[in-house]
């Protein structure tokens, strides 16, 4: 089962968490709609239109929060305070929505792109907010009184800037590339600008997600080569090498720490575990993936889902994961207390019908002569099918921690997708959080 590998109009304003009972939306459907064209950019940034609303959703419903901004959302983030969240419309634009009172009003549109803003990243200490777009550029926004002011990236490249994230330090950014590139972008105080380094001819394809180490130096990347890989980002002058010298500050920038070669098909959604121990990201095969002790002796375990692949993951804990993506709803995985990997179930349970079940029936005995004939050639773990369907009507393309403090648990989150929905959980009271 295991195997060696390598977030004006004067009033109140809440915050996330007071807002999380408010209005929601509710709409359902049988089949996945369609991606839907670009979004034309708004004719005014003063626009204060209020997404829909509908009655708040039961208590037992681990949806705390459910508001419809727009008809597609690419990517979304939230101010340090979980008072804003900006998001993009599927078009060249980002919308800041504050909560005010009893609704959401659109304060900003932050325009400076020329095609679709592929990443949005607000960072929790600085308050800057970086994102990148198909144009191949990248913007720094700050903050100056009520305006936002945008400072231009150099990225040097020839293809679209995919996926963006601060360092936990926020003393550097990762942008990843179709350009089979990574970006590591830091501030340069003698020129008042900031600038990157590329680091090349490490990947064979488009880098489709960025994760950071705690310790500032390691990144983590996915790619659609189907590998991931660990590299070194030490820059000389903005990372310090600290009193206690580890492993990590003597490689070099750009140095290849490990390649994980377990998918077959295209990478996504790769993320560390709060402590760094772990890392863990899906593949277009409907896998999803653990590797421990990265740094020194590998050891991965591979688990095999019966439906559609994920998107993007998360670690509330050091034990439990949020997976989602094509099946429009959450997906639990845990570990238990030897380290083994296992799908505990979907977040948003709903009751099934008669030829739903069925229907899974069906999938399931299926799914059991496959999952044999895969655990005698790979010892890979197979989960049971479940039925799709929920709050989200199309595929999750996002989840963002909602922190508190320095919390290392993850207590609440959100999740975004093409079906315009931003849906705020509430994994305190639904989930069963392994430490």
């Amino acid at each position: 089962m295991w195997a060696a590998v390598v977030g004006v109009p004067n009033g109140p304003v809440r915050s996330a968490d007071e807002w999380c009972t408010s209005s929601s939306v509710f709409r359902f459907a049988s089949k996945f709609q369609p991606f839907p064209p670009p979004s034309p950019p708004s004719t005014s940034a003063s626009a204060t239109a209020a997404p829909r609303r509908s009655p708040p959703p039961p208590p037992a419903m681990a949806a705390a929060a459910i508001h419809q901004f727009a008809e597609c959302i690419t990517c979304h983030a939230w101010s340090p305070d979980h008072s804003m969240i900006a998001f993009c419309p599927n078009n060249n634009e980002v919308h800041i929505y504050k909560f005010f009172t009893d609704k959401w009003e659109k304060l900003h549109v932050l325009s400076k792109h020329d095609q679709i803003v592929s990443g949005i990243d607000w960072s929790r200490s600085s308050n800057k907010i970086v994102t990148v777009s198909h144009d191949r550029n990248s913007y720094v926004w700050t903050q100056e009184g009520h305006d936002w002011v945008p400072t231009l990236v150099i990225l040097k490249l020839n293809r679209a800037a995919l996926c963006v994230q601060w360092s936990p330090k926020e003393n550097k950014f990762a942008v990843g590339s179709g350009a089979k590139s990574v970006c590591i972008c830091y501030y340069e105080q003698d020129n008042n600008w900031w600038i990157s380094k590329v680091v090349r001819k490490k990947h064979e394809s488009s880098v489709t997600s960025v994760a950071w180490h705690p310790n500032n130096i390691l990144l983590a990347t996915t790619s659609t080569d189907g590998k991931c890989r660990v590299l070194s980002t030490f820059i000389k002058g903005v990372d310090t090498r600290g009193s206690h010298a580890s492993t990590s500050t003597d490689w070099k920038f750009g140095e290849q720490i490990a390649q994980l070669d377990l998918s077959s098909m295209w990478a996504f959604g790769v993320r560390w575990s709060p402590s760094g121990k772990t890392l863990a990201y899906a593949g277009h095969n409907s896998m999803i993936y653990f590797i421990d002790d990265v740094e020194t002796s590998p050891a991965a375990q591979n688990l095999a889902l019966r439906d559609l692949p994920l998107r993007d993951i998360l670690f509330l804990s050091e034990r439990t994961v949020i997976g989602v993506g094509f099946d429009c709803n959450p997906m639990i995985f845990s570990a238990d207390e030897t380290g083994l990997w296992s799908f505990v179930r979907y977040l948003d349970e709903r009751k099934v019908t008669t030829s739903t079940s069925r229907a899974s029936q069906l999938s399931e005995a299926f799914g059991k002569l496959y999952g044999q004939s895969k655990q005698v050639a790979s010892s890979d773990t197979v989960e049971p099918s479940k039925p799709r369907g929920g709050v989200h009507e199309n595929c999750i393309t996002c989840i963002v921690p909602l922190r508190k403090g320095n919390d290392s648990i993850v207590k609440r989150f959100s999740t975004s997708g093409l079906d315009g929905k931003i849906v705020v959980w509430d994994a305190e009271n639904h989930i069963d959080i392994k430490k």
